[in-house]
């Protein structure tokens, strides 16, 4: 008897392997988490294939989508930038921008700019042109603080709790240092006690029984140095700590101001529009 070939229904070697459909290539996609390295990491066919130009969204539909994610990703502090829906010779465009460059998006999907902006732009323009992309809505107070609204940042619970800690500490180490300067001569100078070591002092009208600290004097001093040394550590914890956030404040408001908020200057980067025709852009 001889063995039938090909009975085993096993592929031949050099077989190659069904290629994946569009659909299956969108659905790899993780249009939550897509970014810049996101779409670095697609390839010319997956690109074109999770990304369908039949399929885009344009026109007011597409500006409405971009202004709301960005604006979104503004508040949630994953972009940095004033976000304004504007014109530019009659088109309606959303201008995006800050100290360190623009963004300007017009209705068609096209995105012109420079600096990180425009690299925050870009992937946002391309999920908000899928209909399967749903664009977050943005919060009613959405977009950058005015500068002088920025809190200084020093009174989160932590520091403050750390700083009653470290006083708490200091404190101690203090009365342990001068127990055996006052708490010994004032028990010494009370009563003793008949058979015993103590000696009867009167607090409040109430007779304790205290002990002097004798040879535990030396350890008390040790201990209360230790105290003093711990909280003034912490001390000087919160104090970096606060200064730190201060600083940050400081440097968060200078950018703000570097993009324009408060004084309602854009920066001189920033292309011209329909509603601030004395814009200029750098050449």
């Amino acid at each position: 008897m001889t063995d039938s070939d090909g009975g085993d229904g096993a592929p031949a070697p050099d077989e190659e392997p069904d290629a994946e459909t569009p659909a299956e290539l969108r659905e790899q996609v993780d249009f939550e988490e897509f970014g810049p390295q996101e779409m670095a990491e697609l390839s010319a066919e997956e690109w074109e294939a999770a990304f369908d130009p039949d399929t885009w969204i344009t026109g007011e539909r597409l500006l409405d989508r971009v202004e709301s994610d960005l604006r979104h990703r503004v508040a949630t502090r994953d972009v940095f930038a004033v976000v304004e829906r504007d014109a530019i010779d009659g088109e309606p465009v959303v201008l995006a921008y800050s100290d360190e460059g623009y963004a300007v998006v017009y209705a068609d999907g096209t995105v012109e700019g420079r600096g990180t902006v425009l690299r925050d732009v870009k992937p946002t323009v391309a999920l908000c042109s899928m209909d399967d992309y749903d664009a977050p809505d943005a919060p009613e107070d959405a977009g950058l603080p005015d500068p002088q609204e920025v809190p200084e940042g020093s009174g989160g619970l932590g520091t403050t709790l750390l700083q009653y800690i470290g006083l708490a500490q200091v404190v101690v180490g203090v009365l342990l240092v001068l127990s055996p300067f006052v708490y010994d001569p004032v028990v010494r100078g009370c009563p003793p006690v008949a058979g015993s070591a103590a000696h009867a002092c009167t607090v409040a009208g109430t007779t304790l029984r205290l002990h002097p600290l004798g040879n535990s004097a030396v350890i008390a001093v040790i201990a209360g140095v230790g105290f003093v040394l711990f909280g003034a550590l912490m001390l000087l914890v919160v104090a970096n700590a606060r200064l730190s956030d201060r600083f940050r404040a400081e440097e968060f408001r200078n950018r703000l101001r570097s993009a324009g908020l408060g004084d309602g200057e854009r920066p001189s980067f920033v292309p011209e529009t329909d509603s601030h025709p004395d814009g200029s852009e750098d050449p």
